[in-house]
């Protein structure tokens, strides 16, 4: 799932299909300086990563984001970041009980 995100062209695929589903060709027309099959080669590791769902109606096929598919860089990221955001919220506090006092 991290290689799959780590790629900046899969990362903008993600926000395109963040709200709402699309057609293949339709994302592969947002990267005009990008091959068709690299798209579909990009589509299929975020499809493979459980990052974005496809659904097949007739010769299209759909895709959108399946947001349970970040549930381990959420919690990475939350895990990283809780110690540092309280440590900052203390360092605030003090600093403004040093003002006020």
């Amino acid at each position: 799932m991290w290689e799959a995100v780590a790629e900046p062209r899969r990362r903008a695929i993600l926000v395109l299909v963040r709200d709402r589903e699309l057609a293949a060709g339709q994302i592969a027309a947002q990267f005009p300086d990008v091959a068709r099959p690299t798209v579909s080669q990009h589509l299929r590791v975020l499809r493979d990563a459980g990052l974005v769902v496809e659904r097949r109606v007739g010769t299209s096929r759909l895709y959108r984001a399946r947001p349970e598919g970040f549930a381990e860089v959420r919690e990475f990221l939350d895990r990283f970041w809780a110690g540092r955001l309280q440590a900052l919220k203390e360092a605030a506090e003090a600093e403004q009980r040093t003002r006020d006092g």
